[in-house]
C-alpha cells in the first residue's frame, strides 16, 4: 500500500504516527545507510546498531525533526554524525583501556581502583543519560529505585510487557556500549 508513496509522502504520514509509513521509509533507507556506516567502520554490528539508533531517533522525534526537501542528505548527514561520534567514544574508551592497562603493568592499580571505580560509574551514567527519556526513566525506577515490573508499568501507566521490552532494550544497549571497559574490571577485580 505504501510502495507508490513518495518519500515527502511517507515522511508526512510518520509524522503523524503512521507506523507503517515508518516500515516503508525504513525499507527505502536501511540498506543503504548500513552500507554507508559500514564503510566508514568496518563493523557490521557497529553499523547495524547505528543504523538502528538512528531510525529509533526517528521514531521517538518524528513530530518534531524537520526534514528538508533533501531527506537523503538528512539520513546520510545523521548517520555520519553517529559515526564520527562512535569513532570517538572509542578512541576515549581505548585510551581508557590503554591507560588501565598502564596501570596494571605498573602494579600501581590497587592504590587507583577507588578512581577507575568512579570514572566508571561516571561512564555508565552518562551512558544512561545518552538513553532515549522513557527509556532511562523505566532503568532509573528498575536499578536505581529497585521497582518491580508491574509497579513500574503501574507508575507509568503502561504494560507489564512493555516495561520488561524497555528493560531488556536499555541492558542490551549498556552491554554493548559497556562491554569493553566491564570485561577489563572483571578482570581486575577477579584476579
Amino acid at each position: 500500500m505504501y510502495s507508490d508513496h513518495s518519500i515527502l509522502e511517507l515522511v508526512q504520514l510518520l509524522k503523524q504516527g503512521d507506523k507503517r509509513a515508518y516500515l516503508q521509509f525504513y525499507d527505502r533507507y536501511k540498506v543503504i545507510l548500513h552500507d554507508h556506516a559500514y564503510k566508514k567502520l568496518g563493523n557490521l554490528d557497529d553499523a547495524d546498531d547505528i543504523v538502528q539508533d538512528l531510525f529509533i531517533y526517528i521514531w521517538e522525534n518524528r513530530a518534531h525533526i524537520e526534514f528538508s526537501s533533501n531527506i537523503s542528505g538528512y539520513l546520510f548527514t545523521a548517520v555520519r554524525n553517529r559515526v564520527l561520534n562512535h569513532i570517538v567514544k572509542k578512541q576515549r574508551e581505548s585510551s581508557y583501556l590503554d591507560s588501565l592497562a598502564d596501570f596494571i603493568n605498573q602494579g600501581d592499580y590497587n592504590t587507583d581502583l577507588a578512581l577507575r571505580e568512579k570514572e566508571l560509574q561516571q561512564i555508565i551514567e552518562e551512558e544512561v543519560n545518552a538513553l532515549p527519556p522513557r527509556m532511562r526513566e523505566v532503568f532509573n525506577l528498575s536499578r536505581n529505585e529497585g521497582l518491580s515490573h508491574k509497579q513500574i508499568s503501574s507508575r507509568l501507566g503502561t504494560s507489564e510487557q512493555t516495561v520488561s521490552k524497555q528493560i531488556t532494550n536499555v541492558l542490551k544497549v549498556l552491554r554493548v556500549k559497556l562491554d569493553s571497559i566491564l570485561t577489563v574490571l572483571f578482570i581486575l577485580l577477579f584476579n
